[in-house]
């Protein structure tokens, strides 16, 4: 498999709303899946969504491994998850430092749904429907965000509370790679 380049803040494909996924369980799209969980190792990433990539399609990755860019997060299985819905189960969020791939070597405090549902389907079309929580549940409000076209940086409240890894956080080693 493949290691792809990621688009980075910027690029006109990351501010676009993806394209539903239309055929499941085929060659291309298990390589897809397959460069894309590459990708995402290879930059020690939570989650990766195929518009990072340049394909605009409703397909993100996330899970499977305790990455080095969130050491004191828990760790959440992984998951492919097509044509996702996201349902918050109350009202209730709270603020979290997160970083993104296609926004390199800053971090944000974003607030996200603390507890929610999300359903969608798995590569070979099986339906997938999840209630999570926490960290799990940032992760999967992240990750879809950027199918709608959207980077976590939209999402800040506060912008003091954006900025360089070194800036924020001195002296503290922080994985960004």
């Amino acid at each position: 498999m493949a290691v792809l380049p990621i688009l980075k803040m910027g690029a006109p494909l990351l501010l676009q709303i993806a394209q539903p996924v239309q055929q499941f369980d085929t060659p291309e799209l298990h390589t897809l899946v397959a460069d894309m969980l590459d990708t995402m190792k290879a930059h020690n990433g939570a989650g990766l969504a195929a518009p990072q990539i340049g394909i605009s399609l409703q397909l993100v990755i996330f899970g499977g491994f305790k990455s080095p860019r969130y050491p004191d997060a828990e760790e959440i299985p992984f998951t492919v998850l097509l044509n996702p819905t996201l349902l918050p189960l109350n009202d209730n969020t709270n603020n979290g430092w997160e970083g993104c791939l296609s926004v390199p070597g800053m971090r944000g405090l974003v607030p996200r749904y603390t507890q929610l549902r999300y359903q969608g389907f798995d590569q070979y079309g099986r339906v997938i429907d999840r209630t999570v929580s926490d960290f799990h549940a940032r992760v999967v409000q992240h990750e879809v965000d950027h199918l709608d076209g959207i980077l976590y940086p939209m999402r800040i409240k506060d912008m003091r509370q954006f900025g360089f890894i070194e800036s924020l956080f001195p002296g503290q080693q922080i994985s960004d790679d």
